[in-house]
């Protein structure tokens, strides 16, 4: 029997998520030398224009992912975790927040990534994400990639 992935809006600062999250930052870490907490502050929850998301199977938390605006109709996804791999949990959860963002008013969805996030970078271009620019603190850092997407839906 297929297990369903469930997706529920939230607060980051709840406990479930403050523990996803805590997972997340310890995986960054150890893989990269770096946590990715001071990329993820100043979140307002009470602005709708923030969405956090936890994923669960059974009751049990296995991912998390964030959008937050940067720049008018631009919106930026964060904090993206699944934990079990090959149950598609990850896109599970960004298909969500991609739905959500255009619903919010998003026109565009963009991200970072490290360059030695080999896997993340293939997992968001076969979801359509394309390389661009570096943006914003990530400009003038070479250890960064930053993908983009389109949410305008071509008829």
């Amino acid at each position: 029997m297929k297990e369903l992935v469930s997706i529920k809006i939230t607060n980051p600062d709840n406990e479930k998520a403050l523990a996803i999250t805590e997972e997340l930052s310890e995986n960054l870490y150890l893989r990269f030398g770096s946590d990715g907490k001071n990329s993820f502050q100043d979140w307002e929850n009470e602005n709708s224009k923030f969405v956090f998301v936890v994923a669960e199977i059974n009751s049990e938390i296995v991912g998390c992912g964030a959008i937050r605006p940067i720049d008018g109709n631009i919106g930026e996804v964060k904090r993206m975790y699944a934990k079990v791999p090959g149950k598609k949990i990850g896109q599970t959860i960004l298909a969500f927040l991609e739905d959500n963002a255009a619903i919010i008013g998003y026109s565009d969805l963009v991200l970072e990534t490290r360059v030695k996030n080999e896997s993340a970078v293939q997992f968001y271009q076969k979801q359509g994400y394309k390389v661009i620019p570096n943006y914003g603190k990530y400009t003038d850092r070479p250890e960064a990639i930053c993908l983009g997407k389109s949410l305008n839906k071509k008829l």
